[in-house]
């Protein structure tokens, strides 16, 4: 595959495009048409993926209420991701084939029937279909908005645009702990829905309205055996995965080598599927995404980065509930000023990247990544809550510096015809990801207890035993992102005309 400046610059909107020469500030604007619907684009994705991580402070309450274990509570967190990382995949050939009025329909529409569904739950099995179908129309949401930015965004502004998708893809999931912290100090843990619900149902009303189609559909091949292929691959990898947490606690459905061998052997067959029929053009995810080595640095750094946002997110409540004994409302509100600071900086790492590239960005952000997953294997029983404060902003920081320059570089290095794959493969691979240190990061931190209870420790002096193992394998796994981010390189076809690397 050949990454030329030109597949890339064909990707902005034929006025900007064509009136470069006659007006130089025309590449800078974005038709009215267009600002509306990536506007409502980005409404959307953000509420629709807030709800991947608002359940992780609701945690506790919920295993009180429906009498059940960690484990299996955190299969509301894990069973949205596993759902995502199902449907994802077959996002690139949705977008291509379907209309993005139809798919934005279908995406809000599955979402607010999921949010009532879980509104209305009597139990953890109803709760949980709830979240799944939630989850079905998260997945369409995002690769939407991915691809939509790509294709009508001219090259040099995507990265203030991406800024601005951070937020969504980061910072919503960052302060979900907040949201239900809030609605959990003084209501049920249903109005979680119920007040998630009316702006679900209205951004469907207004997309019905407003929401036109900015790509043209065309027929492409359906190949159902790699619908199935991957399936079973994503599926049981993070199946595998997420039931890590329960087998500490001899509590697994299965023993662990079934779900993560069908899923590996699953594996092998859908990319030895996608290399042939990518021959043709046929693939249900093309493949050729990885001859860009910006995209595989990018990736890396993304797969490490989501195992620490998400780990932190489930380990850090549990710690501020079980080990501080703070309620709900004050681990939320103590979880803000993190998400604040990603919200911050994600536009204007997002206008540094447009100037300077991601190398001066992603660098500093993982160097940051890493020494606050450090600093948090101190935290223990008596560690002051303005110290969790400043490590937690610290992470979120470190993040904000790296997740807009991946994701503009790594999408921005691919031919035109490659930008639905990559964005289906990146939310995927983010999914497995989340999935990965959601359950890594509780098997840790349950193995770290028993073990400490196992060695003669009280309760709480246990807890935070198990809180210090988890962020410390965290830590370790750190230093991989902070050696990747030395790799990273601004591709030459995301440069404004007339610039060059030296």
């Amino acid at each position: 595959m050949s990454n030329n400046p030109s597949s890339v610059a064909t990707s902005a909107p034929p006025s900007s495009t064509a009136s470069k020469s006659r007006k130089p500030a025309a590449p800078d604007a974005l038709d009215p048409r267009t600002k509306t619907v990536i506007g409502l684009l980005l409404v959307s994705s953000f509420v629709v993926i807030l709800n991947e991580t608002i359940m992780s402070v609701a945690l506790p309450r919920l295993m009180a209420d429906l009498n059940i274990t960690a484990g299996t509570a955190q299969w509301l967190t894990t069973g949205f991701m596993l759902t995502m990382a199902v449907v994802i995949p077959a996002t690139g050939f949705l977008l291509q084939r379907f209309s993005m009025r139809g798919l934005f329909m279908t995406a809000m529409s599955l979402f607010s029937a999921g949010t009532l569904l879980a509104a209305l739950a009597p139990g953890f099995g109803t709760l949980l279909c709830g979240r799944i179908i939630q989850a079905g129309g998260t997945a369409i949401m995002l690769p939407l908005l991915m691809t939509t930015v790509l294709n009508a965004v001219p090259a040099h502004r995507r990265g203030r645009m991406m800024g601005t998708i951070s937020i969504v893809i980061a910072v919503a999931p960052a302060i979900g702990p907040t949201v239900s912290g809030i609605i959990l100090n003084a209501l049920d843990w249903r109005w979680m829905f119920w007040l998630v619900l009316p702006i679900a149902v209205l951004s469907l009303v207004v997309g019905a309205l407003k929401v036109q189609n900015l790509t043209e559909p065309k027929k492409v091949p359906f190949d159902a055996l790699s619908i199935v292929l991957s399936t079973l691959a994503f599926g049981g990898l993070i199946f595998g995965l997420s039931s890590i947490g329960e087998a500490a606690q001899g509590e697994a459905l299965m023993p662990l080598w079934i779900p993560l061998t069908i899923g590996a052997l699953a594996m092998a067959g859908f990319v030895f599927r996608q290399l042939v029929l990518q021959r043709t053009d046929r693939a249900l995810m093309d493949l050729r995404t990885f001859a860009s080595k910006p995209f595989v640095v990018a990736i890396v750094l993304v797969l490490v980065s989501m195992m620490a946002l998400f780990g932190c997110l489930i380990v850090l409540p549990l710690y501020l509930q079980n080990v501080l004994g703070l309620s709900t409302l004050n681990t939320g509100l103590l979880l803000l000023p993190g998400g604040a600071v990603m919200a911050i900086l994600s536009p204007i790492v997002g206008g540094l990247f447009d100037k300077f590239g991601p190398r001066p960005l992603v660098i500093p952000g993982a160097l940051v990544l890493s020494g606050a997953l450090w600093g948090m294997t101190t935290l223990d029983e008596s560690s002051p809550v303005p110290v969790v404060i400043v490590l937690h902003c610290l992470l979120n920081a470190g993040l904000g510096f790296i997740f807009t320059p991946l994701f503009t570089s790594a999408l921005g290095s691919l031919d035109k015809s490659l930008y639905s794959h990559g964005s289906a493969i990146i939310n995927t691979l983010q999914q497995l990801a989340g999935a990965a240190g959601t359950a890594v990061f509780i098997t840790l931190m349950t193995t770290g207890t028993t073990d400490a209870v196992n060695d003669g420790m009280a309760g709480i002096p246990a807890a935070a035993a198990g809180v210090h193992t988890a962020f410390f394998w965290g830590a370790v796994i750190s230093l991989v992102a902070l050696a990747a981010s030395f790799f990273v390189r601004r591709p030459t076809n995301e440069l404004p005309d007339g610039v060059t690397i030296h």
